[in-house]
């Protein structure tokens, strides 16, 4: 498991093992299949495979000749909570918007005068710069 949080954030840091993760969310997979998907080498593949199973992201089955790899969302649960405090940061920033936004004049308000200009202009040859013309 994860002796650190930084440790969760390095293994996490790799494109390709954020990849492998998001395919093992579905369902679980074979490596072959997680080669193809991916478009990685075998080995590639099989090295990212090793870092997450180490970090107990992952866990293999063997079944007969394959081995399948299937999510571990346990040790994700540190790297959650680290993330709490910053998911109620941007709530309130979020939750500041939409009241921003509900305070603006609806689109059918007098005060766009936007898009009703546009309109005005249609066909006239006074179509404002970098507005299209065409049906």
């Amino acid at each position: 498991m994860f002796g650190s949080v930084a440790t969760a954030f390095e293994v996490l840091a790799e494109p390709a093992r954020r990849r492998i993760l998001d395919l093992l969310r579905e369902q679980p997979r074979p490596v072959g299949e997680l080669v193809t998907r991916l478009g990685l080498s075998q080995p590639s593949t099989s090295k990212h495979l090793r870092v997450l199973r180490q970090a107990g992201l992952v866990r293999v089955r063997v079944d007969a000749q394959r081995r399948w790899y299937e999510l571990r969302p346990d040790p994700l649960l540190e790297v959650d909570e680290w993330l709490q405090p910053y998911r109620a940061m941007w709530a309130g920033r979020l939750d500041a918007l939409a009241r921003h936004l509900n305070r603006m004049p609806d689109e059918g308000d007098a005060g766009d005068v936007g898009h009703a200009d546009r309109a005005d202009h249609a066909g006239d040859g006074n179509t404002p710069p970098g507005e299209r013309t065409d049906p």
